[in-house]
């Protein structure tokens, strides 16, 4: 069993992909009308399969087209993609994918989504600049030793901060190269092994799950659902704060416990094993000099730029890519990076995310797929019919299981929003509450699973610290309860409110 290998995420969604295109032979074709909003000429432009219809942009307009959404999201900017219209669905003459379309969708969907995969891309090289400057490393190896003494502090600090880089650009994969750093400080503070994994994985994991603006998540999926991603932002810093709480607080009860009796410890057995392993961290105190400093407020500062950019200025994907470009080249001077040395840095960096690119362009060549065959509008149809009468707190919280779910299959935050938010998020409108909530359900859900899904990050975590499965099962799973039942309270009230 422990040899037992999943495919990757690319794929799992070629293999999606060959799916749908059979799907396109069985599944009837249909098609909803849609509705788009015109900004300049303040109306909705109506299209019923090859006609359009101009129609005033008035809550009366929607009310008459069963549309429950505040004209205010689409006069705001917040919905500017087309939506289906509830109760127009009709079966259309079928358009069945060959073997040639199916070969061609990742193509179509990669040159569809090339301003997210751009995005994607000189975001790798910017993290690749800034490891290569020492910046991450230096700047935790600093608090740790700045600290010592006050570990309960550097707890705090490092779950917070490293909750704060999940929020707000993903920051996980990253991690790993924490570890061998902040392990040996939490070892000589009497703690176990333990109290650093938790403190990293578990800031990283809930800063994820409660992603704010974070480009791999929050944006991508909102794009997909057709919604502006500041919709709900604040509360997803609400959820994202009393999230970071109740780790913090599970941690040091945790950590405290263990300090003053190591035998409480859930990986006592393996003490001797692991101080072994890890050694004695050097007393040598790390210097944030001006230039660290520098370094790490010009990368903050790239994603203050970004969220008022795009909340105030209008900006989208090609302003956002420009302001991470223009940060990973300041950062450059600042290092004194050698031009050869910051171009071969920066192409690996952004190459290191080429597969989270490529998953973005096969996921919406399925996509590209069900809409060219005309089946994704029949799933939806059906799918919302299904949802007919339903309780919309039911739903909503069976989304959050549904996306817990799929994400063993596909662990990747990006593949999944693109993959299926273009479905799922439509269906807010068919029980009446905003698309924001799906958006919500999909972070929410993906997170959940993450803090124990074998196809994410934690094995790989688990073997730098050399803490079984099983251990981590132990100590993680009353607090992916307490975080379940508060993460339902929330999708709820969310929904009612």
């Amino acid at each position: 069993m422990k040899n037992l290998k999943f495919p990757t995420a690319q794929t799992i969604l070629l293999i999606i992909a060959g799916l749908v295109a059979l799907l396109t032979w069985i599944i009837p074709a249909g098609k909803y009308d849609t509705l788009t909003y015109n900004k300049a000429g303040n109306s909705f432009t109506k299209t019923h399969l090859e006609t359009t219809e101009t129609l005033p942009a008035t809550q009366e307009t929607l009310k008459t087209l069963n549309i429950n959404i505040p004209l205010e999201k689409f006069t705001e900017g917040d919905i500017w993609k087309p939506i289906s219209i509830p109760n127009t669905y009709q079966v259309v003459e079928a358009k069945p994918q060959s073997m040639v379309e199916f070969f061609q969708s990742p193509i179509k969907g990669i040159i569809e989504a090339s301003d997210i995969i751009f995005l994607v891309l000189i975001i790798g090289g910017l993290i690749g600049i800034m490891n290569y400057t020492g910046a991450f490393d230096d700047g935790i190896s600093w608090l740790a030793i700045a600290l010592k003494g006050h570990e309960y502090i550097l707890i705090i600090l490092v779950t917070t901060l490293i909750a704060l880089g999940g929020t707000t650009f993903g920051l996980a994969e990253e991690t790993i190269a924490f570890y061998p750093i902040l392990i040996p400080m939490f070892l000589a503070a009497k703690y176990d092994a333990m109290v650093p994994l938790a403190t990293i994985y578990l800031g990283s994991s809930i800063g994820t799950m409660f992603s704010t603006v974070n480009p791999f998540s929050t944006i991508i999926a909102s794009d997909a659902a057709g919604i502006n991603w500041t919709t709900g932002l604040t509360g997803r810093v609400i959820t994202l704060i009393i999230g970071v709480i109740i780790c913090i607080v599970y941690i040091l009860k945790y950590a405290n416990k263990v300090k003053k009796d190591s035998t409480k410890s859930i990986i006592y057995s393996q003490k001797e094993e692991i101080e072994a392993h890890f050694g004695t961290k050097s007393e040598n105190i790390v210097k944030l000099t001006t230039r660290l400093r520098l370094t790490l407020i010009v990368f903050t500062l790239c994603f203050v730029v970004m969220i008022y950019g795009v909340s105030q200025l209008e900006w989208w994907f090609v302003e956002m890519t420009t302001v991470f470009f223009v940060g990973a080249i300041l950062i450059g001077f600042i290092g004194k990076i050698k031009e050869t040395i910051f171009v071969e840095t920066f192409v690996k960096g952004a190459s290191d995310l080429l597969g989270v690119a490529l998953i973005i362009g096969i996921a919406r060549g399925v996509s590209v797929l069900m809409n060219d065959g005309l089946i994704s509008d029949t799933m939806l149809y059906h799918a919302s019919t299904a949802t007919e009468g339903m309780n919309k707190g039911v739903f909503a919280n069976a989304m959050l299981f549904i996306y817990s779910g799929l994400s063993f299959f596909i662990p990747s935050s990006s593949g999944m929003a693109v993959l299926t938010m273009p479905i799922m998020s439509p269906l807010a409108d068919t029980v009446g509450f905003g698309r924001e909530i799906i958006v919500n359900c999909y972070q929410n859900g993906m997170g959940l699973f993450a803090f124990i899904n074998p196809t994410g990050l934690i094995l790989a975590s688990l073997a730098i610290v050399k803490v079984g499965y099983n251990k981590w099962l132990k100590f993680v799973l009353p607090l992916l309860l307490i975080l379940t039942i508060f993460t339902m309270i929330i999708i709820t009230l969310q929904v009612y409110l």
